[in-house]
Formats: structure tokens, C-alpha cells, sequence
């Protein structure tokens, strides 16, 4: 397996997006319908860059066919703010797709972790769905640590959903820690996420 940064000439940005997408299939799907939809959305915002799902923000996990088998998606100390990210969004797509990101952008203040200056932040840690069950996702968590440790970050964090036990297992299995559990629930629906930690 092969840890690299996203190169737009090399990787498939369509393809980096339908991986994106399966990290929050059921919240892509409600703003913009179906995969197809949201996967060509996401593969815009990727292939533009200076956004916080850029290809500049993105790591690639291929095999020795060129194979892209997951992505990480990061940030350490750089994450594009609101501003930044409207800008962006309402130069690139029409106002009601613009709304649509920013709601996103809105639900996943609710949830995901606060993160300091010098943290590295697992925003999107996801692997193809023809490749799970292969280590890709502990190989992701080992290469972003070493990642981390270059960029001099004091902690790396990740956020997975209430409902997610696979994934709990495995960040709980490579060493993260839960520091806040953050939980909205009506009656007949919840919905939450663990913030969690591994200190460097």
C-alpha cells in the first residue's frame, strides 16, 4: 500500500468524491438526493482545492495497480474558515447548492470536535468499499499520526458517529480516546458523534 498526497493529474477526483461520500452517505443524500449527485458535487469542491475537502487537504491509499482503495481527508492548524469556505462555494456553484454545503457546514458545528491551533484533524477517514477488510483503515490512522508528528501537532482527532461501531472499535483499538460526547436526540431519533483523541 501506497500513502500520497491527492495529485489532480494522477487520481481520479470522481473517484476520491464517491469515497468522500460513503463517510456520510445518509447526510450527502438528504441535502443532494443520490450518490451520483453528491459524489459530482464533492468531486467539484476536490478537484477545485483551497477548500476544506481540496485535493491539497486529501491523502490517497493505493495498491500497486494505481488502485486508489481510500483517502483521508485533513487538516492540522489549517482549516478553512466560513468565509473561505462561502467564497469559495458561491464562486463554484449556484446558490441553492452553496445553502445545501453550508447547512452541512452548520449540522457538523453541532457535532464535531473544537479543535485548537495545533491539532491534526481526521475530517474524513474512508475506505472503497472493494478494499475493506484489508488494514487500509489502520494503515490511514498509522500514516496520518507520522503526518501529524512532521507538522509538530500535539494531537490528532477524529469524530465518529454514535451508530458507528466498527469504526469506534478501530480508533479505540489504535489508541484514541473519547473527550466528548456530543448527542441530539427527539423523540423516535438520535443522532450524535464521540470526539476523540490519540496525544502525540
Amino acid at each position: 500500500m501506497y500513502f500520497q498526497k491527492m495529485d489532480k493529474k494522477k487520481h481520479d477526483s470522481f473517484h476520491v468524491s464517491e469515497i468522500i461520500y460513503e463517510a456520510d452517505a445518509e447526510t450527502f443524500d438528504f441535502f443532494f438526493g443520490n450518490k451520483e449527485n453528491a459524489s459530482q458535487k464533492l468531486g467539484k469542491l476536490v478537484n477545485m482545492g483551497d477548500n476544506n475537502l481540496g485535493y491539497q487537504q486529501i491523502y490517497v491509499v493505493t495498491n500497486e495497480k494505481h488502485q486508489i482503495m481510500g483517502v483521508m481527508v485533513y487538516s492540522a492548524g489549517d482549516k478553512k474558515g466560513t468565509m473561505q469556505e462561502l467564497k469559495v462555494l458561491l464562486h463554484n456553484f449556484n446558490i441553492l447548492d452553496s445553502l445545501r454545503f453550508l447547512m452541512i457546514e452548520l449540522v457538523d458545528s453541532i457535532f464535531l470536535s473544537r479543535l485548537e491551533k495545533d491539532d491534526f484533524y481526521y475530517a474524513i477517514v474512508a475506505v472503497d468499499e472493494h478494499f475493506r477488510g484489508q488494514g487500509i483503515g489502520s494503515f490511514i490512522l498509522e500514516e496520518g499520526i507520522k503526518l501529524a508528528r512532521e507538522k509538530g501537532c500535539r494531537r490528532a482527532v477524529l469524530d465518529v458517529d454514535i451508530e458507528n461501531e466498527g469504526a469506534l472499535r478501530l480508533y479505540e483499538r489504535f489508541g484514541f480516546k473519547k473527550f466528548k460526547e456530543r448527542i441530539l436526540s427527539l423523540p423516535g431519533w438520535k443522532k450524535g458523534a464521540f470526539n476523540m483523541e490519540y496525544l502525540l
